[in-house]
């Protein structure tokens, strides 16, 4: 029998506020509080709330027979707790029915792996720790951010207790091979890779309304048979949550697509598995990743976060200043540090163009690339001064020390300001 694997990614960063040049070293705080709170609670509404209700509903309706998988990012869960306590109760709600495997992944929903892998390993322990106090499940499977995965992070995920996890298939890596059978991972056998089916993936999260495909319109009877007719032991899809309601709205269809889908694919002898379950196959092959892939764009790379001038630059800004922000000891620097190395804020620098750039312009918040670029670097300045004065100050009371090469920067002025207003590390 063949198993279908569902997971949805959870995910809303905290977004920048128009943080100007004459703004740095003012105090003000970085992240648009109003702008979040309004989102959150859009999407909540239209996506959280009924797609909660629903999947609830349709595992009780099956005695459990319809399984899937959730991963939500640390940052969401702090919003949804703040600004939408229903919503995250309704997430508490579809855990209790026992038909959802919890996934874990980076608190920060960051891009730690391709820079700092210490840091990395403290955001997975952080969020695996906040998901345990929530929900009260510990997770076994990992999902890296944006499914970013290459072989050196094998030892590490193996080395966290990681039974799997979860990958882009990749047409590169898997060459003449399906996506939809277990493989292990070339670099630590042990551990367990489950490829993406980024083609039936993608029919719902990006194509499902677009009446110039030649799919449209995507049913759920037509789906299940396409699902049937794929080859391999089991389909895995891998979907953004906000799918439902939010990027595609409830009027294409969308819910009443995932309402049947579960009756139309066991009526052709389809199964449900959470990933824990199908890990436990047997592998068919290993798998090997040398260069760090994604589930972004057509590339399945890194280029949606990396690929310019811009974004490198800021990359490498901000995690060169992280031992520094340690360093300081100063709960807020490191709160607002970590939250500035959310995936997003690089995403929406992205510059490329055609059908991928379609896509960014959708998820980003800011009128151009160079806007976004600029409002970071801003930010990234503030902060840099904010710990660099803290240092000076700590040192001044300690003559006998010195200060730490990390965290002086000679070739820009110390300018002493008000630290930024922050909250607080979860």
């Amino acid at each position: 029998m063949k198993d279908i694997c569902i997971y949805f990614q959870v995910h809303q960063p905290y977004r920048l506020r128009r943080f100007r040049l004459f703004d740095i070293g003012s105090g003000l705080g970085y992240f648009d509080d109003e702008l979040n709170r309004k989102l959150l609670r859009r999407v909540a509404h239209k996506c959280y709330a009924p797609a909660n209700r629903l999947l609830a509903d349709l595992i009780q309706a099956s005695d459990g027979r319809f399984k899937i998988a959730l991963s939500l990012s640390g940052t969401v869960i702090e919003q949804l707790a703040e600004t939408a306590p229903d919503a995250l109760e309704s997430f508490g709600d579809l855990v209790a029915t026992d038909g959802v495997e919890l996934l874990a992944e980076t608190y920060y929903h960051s891009l730690a792996s391709l820079a700092d892998l210490d840091e990395f390993e403290e955001q997975v322990r952080l969020h695996r720790r906040t998901i345990e106090r929530w929900f009260g499940r510990r997770p076994t499977v990992f999902r890296n951010s944006e499914l970013i995965f290459e072989d050196r992070l094998a030892s590490r995920i193996a080395a966290l207790g990681f039974e799997a996890v979860l990958v882009e298939g990749a047409d590169d890596v898997l060459a003449w091979r399906s996506p939809n059978f277990v493989y292990a991972s070339e670099s630590r056998p042990e551990l367990r890779l489950l490829a993406r089916n980024y083609r039936l993936s993608d029919d719902v999260g990006f194509r499902f309304s677009n009446r110039g495909w030649e799919g449209w319109p995507l049913t759920a009877d037509r789906y299940a048979r396409r699902i049937a007719d794929s080859p391999g032991d089991c389909v895995n899809l891998f979907i953004d949550y906000e799918t439902f309601g939010e990027h595609q709205w409830d009027d294409t269809g969308i819910f009443d697509f995932l309402r049947h889908l579960p009756a139309e694919c066991e009526r052709l002898g389809l199964a449900f598995a959470h990933p824990g379950e199908v890990a436990r196959r047997f592998p068919i092959s290993t798998l090997s990743f040398p260069r760090p892939t994604s589930w972004a764009d057509i590339d399945r790379d890194v280029s949606a976060w990396l690929g310019n001038g811009m974004q490198t630059s800021m990359h490498r800004r901000l995690y060169r200043l992280g031992a520094a922000v340690k360093a300081s000891h100063d709960p807020a620097h490191l709160a607002a540090w970590r939250r500035l190395t959310t995936s997003d804020h690089l995403y929406y620098m992205c510059t490329k163009w055609f059908a991928d750039g379609d896509v960014h312009k959708y998820f980003s918040p800011y009128d151009t690339p160079y806007d976004a670029f600029i409002i970071f670097a801003n930010v990234l300045q503030d902060l840099e001064q904010a710990v660099e004065a803290k240092a000076a100050s700590r040192f001044a009371d300690a003559p006998g020390e010195s200060m730490p090469a990390t965290v002086l920067a000679p070739t820009r002025r110390l300018h002493p300001g008000p630290a930024a207003t922050a909250v607080g590390a979860p």
